[in-house]
């Protein structure tokens, strides 16, 4: 292991290696879950991307530590994957078979620019002083999402009509609420790794990270999702593995030479979100840190072929993406959360292939994924939403009244069909799964809160109610036939005692 890593050369050991390959995995691990969330909606089914995000995650990464000998872990992009969703397939109205495909050309571009060094070329043109600055800003960027997800900061947008329709409109930033569990686990969770930092301790993050898990136990913050079998994912892998190459896929993509132009403009946005996505990883975090050396960037510069460790990390990142949009997810980038692993102390593969067994094991959480959806039925998608795109839309559809409820960890159940229906499958589901917290509904103009949700499940459903009417016409008409039956037969019975009567007289 110390001739293929060479741990004492970048100053680090197996142990270390180990905790920050940890580290790195815990602070990517929501990707696995966040990911099959957003591209089901396309269509897309959700046990196939589930296994598809936690495949390309580990080939990716496997590439990145074995070939390149880095720290870096790789899985599907954050805003790549709604990209992904929300523009090229609902925007411009491609099926999700033709953006994978378009995913997949991107990665072949990106290998194509790394080897013919135009990658390198970009990397030399950006100043020095931004190469340096670029570290401190993927810091305050995370700290900065961090901070909006769990809503510490707020931004009340003055137009929200215009906001929903994408527009840039001036928005009010705000502090949250501190009435918030999700909020307060966050600020105990981010006073424990200040101290753990500050201390000194070693795994400070991972344990930072594993106690705030603990903590927002009894909070209710810290749940189990609803499930799916394991049989049931890998059986819906096949629709997505290899998609691209099917009649839905190549051919679909290319049928409309009208359409050529915008295909080709799609690609490049996608290559050059991944390209800059990348280099702000390696330049922000492996300068600083001494995973690329000066040696490693003069013989970026001046080197042939992948002589450089910069050279080989380029190249892992390149086919990470065309390998992912084989297995069926979007586009697969190195992830900035490995800074985390970094500042853990990770220095060498090691950390990646650490992270790349974590992925691997993973795969056997499925059954604690999606059980509630298969119960809920076609009719019904059910999604974890962003707060503050939930109450921009909610307003733009005239629904008031829900902010509220969107506050904290929010799934949005969307019913198509009977909603009384889908009340009771939901009502049932947390009665056994605690886990789950009904906080409010909306439905035909009104807004319910946790207590009148729960009212709606008690409501007869559609199906309940012409069952009943059913069998109430079919009593009804049950007992005319027997009336309209016992009227000659009374008439009968009548005329045979007469008869009967009559002849006893004679």
């Amino acid at each position: 292991m110390e001739k293929f890593f060479h741990l004492k050369e970048n100053g680090t050991t197996v142990s270390t290696e180990i905790l920050a390959g940890l580290t790195t995995f815990f602070a990517m691990a929501y990707i696995i879950v966040v990911n099959p969330q957003i591209l089901s909606q396309t269509g897309m089914p959700w046990g196939g991307v589930f296994l598809a995000t936690i495949i390309a995650a580990i080939i990716g990464t496997l590439v990145m530590g074995l070939f390149a000998n880095v720290p870096y872990a790789q899985a599907a992009g954050m805003g790549l994957n709604a990209f992904f969703t929300y523009t090229v397939c609902f925007g411009l109205g491609f099926s999700w078979q033709q953006t994978m495909c378009m995913v997949f050309l991107c990665g072949l571009i990106n290998i194509i620019i790394t080897v013919t060094k135009i990658r390198k070329m970009i990397i030399m043109a950006i100043p020095e002083s931004l190469q340096h600055a670029i570290g401190g800003g993927i810091g305050l960027f995370v700290a900065y999402v961090g901070m909006l997800n769990v809503g510490l900061i707020k931004f009340t947008p003055g137009d929200p009509k215009a906001a929903a329709k994408g527009g840039a409109v001036a928005a009010t930033p705000g502090l949250a609420n501190f009435n918030d569990k999700v909020l307060w686990v966050f600020l105990i969770g981010l006073v424990l790794a200040i101290v753990f930092t500050v201390m000194k301790v070693k795994g400070g993050m991972l344990l930072a990270i594993a106690v705030t898990t603990v903590i927002g136990i009894p909070f209710g913050v810290t749940t189990w999702s609803d499930s799916q079998s394991l049989g049931q994912t890998f059986s819906e892998l096949p629709q997505t593995f290899g998609a691209i190459f099917s009649a839905e896929g190549f051919p679909a993509l290319f049928s409309d030479p009208a359409k050529l132009p915008l295909v080709i403009v799609t690609i490049f946005a996608f290559s050059m979100s991944d390209t800059f996505d990348t280099l702000g990883t390696f330049i922000g975090t492996g300068r600083r840190t001494g995973i690329f050396s000066a040696e490693d960037e003069k013989a970026l510069e001046n080197g042939h072929g992948f002589s450089s460790k910069m050279d080989k990390a380029l190249f892992a990142d390149s086919i990470a993406t065309s390998i992912g949009a084989i297995c069926g997810t979007s586009n697969t980038t190195t992830y900035v959360e490995s800074s985390a692993g970094i500042a853990a102390g990770g220095r060498t593969g090691l950390t990646s292939v650490v992270v790349a067994i974590c992925f691997a094991l993973s795969v056997f959480f499925a059954p604690v994924i999606s059980d509630l959806r298969e119960k809920l039925g076609r009719d019904t998608s059910y999604t974890v939403a962003k707060n503050t795109l939930a109450r921009i839309a909610a307003k733009e559809a005239g629904i008031e009244g829900l902010d509220e409820i969107l506050a904290g960890p929010t799934a949005i159940t969307f019913v198509k069909g009977d909603f009384i229906e889908a009340a009771k499958v939901i009502r049932d589901f947390a009665k056994d799964n605690k886990a789950l917290v009904i906080k409010g509904a909306a439905a035909d103009g009104t807004v319910y809160d946790a207590e009148g949700a729960k009212k709606l499940a008690d409501l007869k459903s559609r199906p309940q109610l012409l069952a009943e009417f059913a069998g109430d016409v079919k009593a009804s008409m049950a007992k005319a036939a027997y009336l309209f039956n016992a009227l000659p037969t009374k008439a009968v019975r009548t005329i045979d005692a007469l008869r009967d009567k009559q002849e006893k007289a004679a």
